[in-house]
């Protein structure tokens, strides 16, 4: 009797009653003790049950979905050949243009309306071609101005080359051709040797004073070129020359490429670095060619008359090279740098304290400028990041400022005397620690600046505690400052600072 009332437990058993209870919905008519063979012909594939209740939703959903009265639907489509719109007609999607109009030509306005629909599509593809798709409100006028720029020294290029050609051609019937080419070879390698000590002594000068430094050789790029066509006129002096024309180009490409990077990343608002580094280089291809055929052009034009062809770029190369510098400079007023060094630190801090608002990449730009000219000597109280300078007079609150340091100071803020030429004007001093983060030194350029309002009704003997009072209240802005700078894009993660700026001092404690 036990035999015959158990009940099994085994997986199997179970696992029937979860397979019927699965398959209910399909073999409801079913009987429990059905032949086993009949019941496998009737279970269904899973494929086949996902593809029947697809098919029967979808009939389902055409015979709910009766047609609609045609509208317009909120999805714009933005492409090169214009903006569409998606439409539904009543019973089929469409994607239509904005206005609605098809090209036809049967008359003079859909002609004219299809002239403009393609004059339309053409710019929208070379703005494709040539620009990034998602661009600050400034990469524009910097694309004019690098325009400008690109096609005449593009042109003058081309001249200096062909000048250098009719030089080599000129010390022909002096002197063997195999001295003519090792007198090119010899111009290149002495500009690639001086490219390389060019860029490891100015490597940190390339963040730090990145429109100085591109401007200036800028400069010596043009005179470079004058060089090269002047190679014509005194072939027995064609390697010294070519020399000293090549040693300045490559100066000027080593800073080119040094700064390309960080000129693309202004304009890099999706960080769409490489987008920006890549429609770059298509930009100089083109503009370059475009100089290219206005050079042609001109030899072209002048063909016949070789006196006039050999004096052509004499003529030229002072308003082209006047064209070209323009354009770099107005190039570069539109380079907006995110990056912050001592000086732009030190001008939001001051707008900071005098006006009590962070201005932003932009302004800063407009203020700081190309600073060609450096006008740090003539400034009253100028700051200056580094170490004391033992060759120069110490003044004695700078002694008794190192022996107030602790160990948990950073930094510490001082006077000293500055050396410009016969002047000696008494200057600020900052000097960090190792290890001093970039919180360490936005805190003490603020202390400083905050010293600096108050040292004209300052006495001298109230230094400490007007300086303990500024440092409070550069820790009470810190915080709102940082935050300030950060939402109008600065870069806060690093301060970017000079070679002579990164000198720290080691606190010992005996």
């Amino acid at each position: 009797m036990q035999s015959a009332l158990h009940i099994s437990t085994s997986k199997s058993a179970f696992n029937f009653g979860s397979q019927w209870e699965r398959r209910n919905e399909v073999q409801t008519f079913l009987p429990v003790k059905q032949n086993p063979c009949f019941r496998r012909i009737s279970e269904l594939p899973s494929s086949f049950k996902t593809s029947f209740h697809f098919e029967f939703e979808e009939e389902k959903l055409k015979k709910e979905l009766k047609p609609t009265s045609p509208t317009l639907l909120p999805v714009v489509i933005r492409q090169s050949d214009g903006v569409s719109r998606y439409f539904w007609d009543g019973n089929d999607l469409k994607l239509v243009s904005v206005d609605g109009k098809p090209i036809y030509f049967d008359n003079f306005d859909d002609l004219r309306d299809g002239c403009r629909r393609l004059f339309r599509g053409c710019s929208l593809g070379v703005r494709n071609f040539l620009l990034p798709r998602e661009i600050n409100e400034n990469y524009l006028e910097y694309v004019k101005w690098k325009f400008l720029h690109r096609v005449f020294s593009s042109a003058l290029q081309v001249l200096a080359t062909q000048a250098m050609f009719r030089a080599i051609g000129i010390g022909y019937a002096r002197s063997l051709p195999s001295a003519a080419a090792l007198s090119w070879v010899l111009k290149d390698g002495l500009g690639r040797l001086s490219r390389c000590i060019y860029t490891a002594s100015l490597a940190s000068a390339f963040d730090t004073n990145l429109k100085r430094v591109r401007f200036s050789t800028s400069v010596v790029f043009s005179l470079s070129i004058g060089l090269e066509l002047m190679t014509p006129a005194f072939p027995q002096y064609f390697l010294f020359l070519a020399s000293i024309a090549n040693i300045a180009k490559q100066i000027s490409l080593a800073c080119y490429l040094a700064t390309g990077t960080a000129v693309h990343r202004s304009f890099a608002v999706a960080d769409n670095l490489g987008e920006v580094s890549a429609k770059a280089q298509i930009q100089t291809v083109c503009f370059d060619n475009l100089g290219l055929m206005l050079a042609a052009t001109l030899n072209i034009m002048l063909k016949n008359n070789q006196r006039l062809q050999a004096g052509l770029p004499f003529v030229i190369y002072p308003i082209f090279t006047a064209i070209d510098l323009y354009g770099i400079y107005q190039s570069l007023k539109h380079v907006h740098l995110q990056t912050l060094t001592k000086d732009r630190l030190e001008m939001i801090i001051d707008a900071w304290i005098q006006l009590g608002y962070v201005p932003s990449p932009a302004e800063v730009s407009k203020r700081e400028g190309i600073n060609f000219f450096s006008s740090k000597g003539r400034q009253k109280w100028p700051i200056r990041i580094g170490c004391l300078n033992p060759k120069g007079q110490i003044p004695k609150l700078s002694m008794m400022a190192m022996q107030s340091l602790s160990e948990d100071d950073y930094y510490f803020v001082c006077t000293e005397v500055c050396f410009h030429g016969f002047e000696r004007p008494e200057g600020i001093l900052l000097c960090l620690r190792e290890g001093a983060s970039t919180a360490d030194i936005i805190m003490g350029l603020l202390q400083a600046c905050y010293i600096r309002e108050r040292l004209p009704h300052l006495d001298i003997r109230e230094w400490f505690k007007v300086a303990d009072e500024c440092k409070q209240s550069a820790k009470g802005d810190m915080k709102l400052l940082k935050e300030k700078m950060i939402e109008l894009g600065w870069t806060c993660k690093n301060i970017l600072l000079s070679t002579n700026e990164r000198t720290r001092f080691s606190f010992v404690d005996d």
